[in-house]
């Protein structure tokens, strides 16, 4: 019997790829790989996928040009495929994979994609690295865009989701084929009142309306099968730690495509240059799949964002590491636990690992940089396990604290705990006078932002909709004009500060006296006995976006790359100066985004130039200029 067990087990061990719960069949064109619910074909020439079958429904409906597809590509042409791939099959007991490599030997330019399959998932996994070594070639600039992208010509699928707020039906051919263009990217589909989309959500769709920023678990499409059976594909974005920018950074997710990205500057994110030597892997991420009876958008989403946390299938991704080049395993990761004492008032409190000695929405400009997030820190206690081994800055950022805090110079040990213990001292130049908005990373709590579009069911965030549906020089005559006291900010401060407005679907001209804000406020007699030649007043000026004509190029380019951001004080002739530089610049609000790349400055000036009584600040942009920002707070304060 013992050499019956023995003989059994090597003809067992010598048949495991023959009997693999995913099974791999070869063709002259494609590989094809199945589970009991998944079938797929990558294409031999491109590493595209096609044919993929969910329970035997076909999700990304039939080919037509790239649709009817799931394929990674890379708008900034920074790399490219070769359309010479080669591959490599992955086989294990209860999984198979592939890795498709797009060697450019001529430039040094490497593009490697892995996708895996699991028995008894209903998903993919999936990889992306790119490198580039050549000791001898130029730089190759800034990466800028790369994606992997869900994108289906027909199929089961009726609603597109963002998250479980952010949600809104497909509009339908009759409403596309009748839409009018009113921005890149942008339609106004009011032409066809009957469309369920425009019913529902607004008269004007664009892909910006269904961004959201990386504290999104998942993303994706839901619809309903040939039987009526609810559906859902998402992108579960389980490991957000080879990605940039931070919690903050604001990016597409659903169009009608689901988007996984990997790079991008869309919100004036910062992208990293690929010089010799660059080798990024980007990953893992899940396309998930699921469906069921009874099942309401709302529960397929909730079954997705389970599957959002880097602890799941790590004892896969460990055992495919190999395989998978740039790929962190578990013994090459340890763990932060620290302890906060946060400011009285503090809300929202996030602690973010990012790369040392930089802002944590520009760690992409350090070669290697790793980032990692806690949301909503209970007690001021932290822990964050699966960290890169390391050397990283904290920071600590909160809602309704001005600055963060930051902590440079935390190591992180593998299969070790880093211990930190912390008290952030709230920054302050005197006494408070005012303030206006909440310093929470976003211009949201003013006119137009969070506020609720309640004329459409969906009840969309106002600031999701094409910037053009909000007249402003109707909203706001003249400009912005405010008093400290009286004034409300939800109603009385607009999300835009714009320099000019227009033109729109409906507005044909352009409105250029509106570059100008006015913050009118009271000095009290008690406060005025302060105003001595030793005071100083201190204006804080935080923006959650600001967008010069670099757009989000951050390049120096157009007619105002730069540009001054002016503070008038009282009767001062001469402003307070602000040079807002165009790698700051954003194309934040005109895209649909209520926070992007973060900026501030604190203007100091004598306290005698303040005064009992009535008082005011001029905040002035360049006139008729295309320029606009998107203030996230403001605060007086006086020493």
């Amino acid at each position: 019997m013992a050499i019956l067990r023995f003989l059994r087990s090597v003809i067992l061990g010598l048949s495991l790829t023959a009997v693999s719960a995913v099974t791999v069949n070869e063709t002259s064109t494609s590989f094809s790989f199945a589970n009991d619910r998944i079938t797929f074909n990558v294409v031999k020439s491109n590493g595209y996928i096609q044919n993929l079958l969910f329970d035997g429904i076909s999700v990304l409906g039939t080919l037509s040009g790239n649709a009817g597809q799931l394929y990674s590509d890379f708008p900034s042409n920074v790399f490219a495929l070769t359309a010479s791939p080669t591959t490599e099959i992955v086989q294990g007991q209860d999984y198979a994979g592939i890795v498709v490599t797009d060697n450019d030997t001529s430039t040094g330019s490497l593009v490697q994609r892995s996708w895996f399959l699991r028995d008894g998932e209903t998903g993919l996994h999936s990889f992306i690295r790119l490198a580039y070594h050549n000791a001898t070639g130029p730089s190759k600039g800034q990466l800028g865009e790369v994606r992997t992208m869900f994108r289906p010509h027909g199929g089961p699928w009726t609603t597109l989701v963002t998250n479980k707020e952010q949600w809104a039906p497909i509009p339908g051919a009759q409403a596309f084929a009748e839409e009018v263009q009113v921005q890149d990217a942008t339609w106004y589909l009011g032409l066809t009142p009957d469309d369920p989309y425009v019913q529902q959500e607004s008269d004007y769709f664009t892909k910006y309306s269904f961004a959201d920023n990386q504290t999104n678990k998942a993303h994706g499409l839901y619809g309903q099968d040939t039987n009526g059976t609810p559906i859902g594909a998402w992108w579960v974005v389980n490991q957000k730690d080879t990605f940039f920018g931070g919690p903050f950074h604001d990016d597409l997710m659903v169009d009608g495509i689901i988007y996984n990205k990997q790079s991008t500057s869309h919100g004036g994110a910062t992208s990293p240059n690929i010089t010799n030597g660059f080798d990024r892997t980007f990953g893992p991420q899940f396309l998930y799949l699921n469906r069921g009876e009874n099942q309401t958008l709302q529960d397929l989403l909730a079954d997705a964002e389970q599957y959002a946390n880097p602890a799941w299938n790590a004892q896969f991704y460990d055992e495919i590491a190999p395989h998978v080049v740039g790929y962190v395993p578990t013994s090459q990761r340890g763990s932060l636990s620290a302890f906060l004492n946060v400011p009285h008032g503090a809300k929202n409190v996030i602690a973010i690992l990012s790369a040392n000695g930089v802002h944590f929405q520009d760690s992409a400009v350090v070669y290697g940089a790793y980032q990692y997030w806690v949301t909503d820190v209970q007690n001021g206690v932290v822990n964050i396990d699966r960290v890169k081994a390391g050397t990283y800055r904290l920071t600590v950022v909160a809602s309704g604290i001005f600055g963060d805090y930051v902590q440079d110079n935390i190591v992180v040990n593998p299969g070790r705990t880093t211990h930190v213990k912390a008290t952030w001292i709230p920054e302050s130049a005197g006494t408070e006078l005012w303030r206006i908005g909440v310093p929470d990373k976003s211009s949201g709590e003013f006119r137009n932002g969070f506020e609720r579009d309640l004329t459409r069911p969906r009840q969309p965030e106002k600031y999701r909709i094409y910037w053009g549906a909000w007249d402003f020089p109707t909203e706001f005559p003249g400009g912005v004009n405010y008093t400290v006291g009286k004034s409300v900010d939800s109603k009385d401060w607009n999300y835009i500060h714009w320099s000019q407005y227009g033109p729109t679907y409906t507005r044909n001209e352009t409105v250029t006296d509106i570059n100008r804000w006015t913050i009118n406020f009271p000095i009290d007699p008690h406060t005025a006995r302060k105003l001595t030649s030793r005071s100083i007043a201190t204006f804080t000026v935080q923006l959650a976006g600001a967008e010069t004509t670099a757009g989000n190029t951050d390049a120096d380019q157009g007619a105002w790359p730069d540009f001054p951001f002016n503070v008038y004080v009282n009767s001062q002739t001469d402003p307070l100066v602000w040079t807002i530089q165009h790698w700051d610049s954003s194309s934040c609000g005109a895209r649909s985004a209520i926070s992007c790349h973060l900026i501030s400055n604190k203007f100091q000036f004598s306290g005698t130039l303040l005064q009992e009584g009535d008082n005011s600040l001029v905040l002035e942009l360049p006139h008729a200029a295309a320029v606009y920002v998107q203030y996230d707070a403001l605060r007086l304060e006086l020493q």
